[in-house]
């Protein structure tokens, strides 16, 4: 499992904004998004590249913590 921090989540909106994004990557499989934490874990049975999970994170408006 890999796991990315998010920062800018707020809300149950933010949550789905996230899982959908990162949902729509192909290879990304059993993705949890907690708001609590601000992070997201998945499996990354493709090995997308970090630069696309982070891309996909941005675009939906997001950003990726360190």
């Amino acid at each position: 499992m890999e796991k990315i921090k998010i920062q800018g989540m707020s809300c149950q909106h933010c949550v789905m904004a996230v899982t959908k994004a990162l949902g729509s990557i192909p290879g990304i499989k059993n993705l949890k998004v907690d708001l609590p934490k601000g992070e997201a874990t998945f499996e990354n049975s493709q090995k997308v590249s970090r630069e696309e999970i982070r891309k996909a994170v941005e675009d939906a408006g997001y950003q990726v913590g360190e």
